[in-house]
């Protein structure tokens, strides 16, 4: 394979998907697979953006049809990346970017050959920072945010493996932008 497979992990709050997004706009030509998962769309989602959003049987029925990557269960939902929707544009040497838990992460890195995965781990600060952005995205139980502290706690140390690591510290969104573009830019070496 000639392309460059990066994946993007961070706590569930930590900007991920804002980042992604202004990628997609600074750089186009980067591919953007879109992953399956269980869980319901949030407010302002879009099925076939970044996510199909499919029904347990659906997602039965790729597990055993060997049509996933990798796949794991995150805040009690399943999340799958789609073999379909990575290995044609690795092949034909292209960047793919995809956001993943570190899970994931992972079993991605096991599956390819080495030097073809990089990882950034996004880094917006400590529990207390993450929480109230979750808290803002929507209304959450408290068993639920305990689960994503206990969460937030595991995937922080992936931070130590990452290949890079992007700071979206509160009130630097703009420096974060930056930042996430060059270290793609430098991690596809282009």
């Amino acid at each position: 394979m000639h392309g460059t497979f990066i994946l993007v992990v961070g706590p569930s709050g930590s900007g991920k998907s804002v980042l992604l997004t202004h990628l997609h706009h600074v750089i186009p030509e980067v591919v953007f697979p879109v992953s399956c998962t269980t869980r319901a769309m949030r407010q302002g989602e879009r099925g076939g953006k970044m996510y199909d959003f499919i029904s347990d049987a659906e997602f039965d029925k790729k597990l055993a049809n060997d049509e996933f990557l990798e796949w794991a269960v995150y805040g009690g939902h399943r999340y799958g990346t789609l073999k379909s929707a990575i290995i044609p544009h690795l092949e034909n040497g292209e960047i793919v970017v995809r956001d993943v838990e570190t899970q994931g992460a992972h079993q991605l890195q096991k599956l390819f050959p080495v030097g073809t995965v990089k990882t950034i781990f996004i880094d917006a600060g400590d529990w207390e920072t993450m929480k109230r952005r979750i808290l803002s995205r929507a209304p959450m139980t408290v068993e639920d945010l305990e689960a994503r502290r206990e969460r937030h706690q595991k995937e922080s140390a992936f931070k130590n493996e990452a290949d890079a690591v992007v700071e979206n510290l509160d009130g630097k969104l703009e420096e974060a932008k930056k930042n996430f573009i060059e270290t793609v830019q430098r991690l596809a070496g282009r």
